[in-house]
């Protein structure tokens, strides 16, 4: 979906709590199943979806990084690692979910940074 596509207010106002649920986890699968016609809450349950798969990919990959350094330092720096990826794959999530529900607030078709011009649902 292209920026500047303009929502329908009357969309908008109806599913407004459907885009807020998108970003929040497994919640996202509420607007997909429950709002199919709504062009707003598919763009934002796309969103959301994306953010929520990125968010388990840099989860696991931290663990990987994690799981390696350790064995490459027996282990001296596997905890000083996972507690700074851990916390900056947490710091993107929780910044990304708050900018995500601003955007669903805002009723307009403002992506998100970095991932947003992913496209899982249509």
């Amino acid at each position: 979906m292209e920026e500047n596509v303009i929502f329908n207010t009357e969309d908008v106002t109806n599913n407004k709590i459907m885009g807020i649920l998108a970003y929040l986890g497994v919640l996202v699968l509420v607007p997909i199943f429950a709002a199919k016609d709504s062009q707003y809450a598919r763009f934002h349950a796309n969103q959301g979806l994306v953010l929520f798969i990125s968010s388990i990919i840099l989860f696991f990959t931290s663990a990987i990084i994690t799981f390696i350094v350790g064995i490459i330092t027996f282990g001296l720096l596997a905890v000083p690692i996972t507690i700074i990826l851990y916390l900056a794959v947490f710091a993107f999530w929780v910044a990304f979910i708050v900018m995500g529900i601003m955007n669903a607030c805002s009723g307009e078709p403002k992506k998100l940074p970095l991932i947003g011009n992913i496209t899982i649902i249509k």
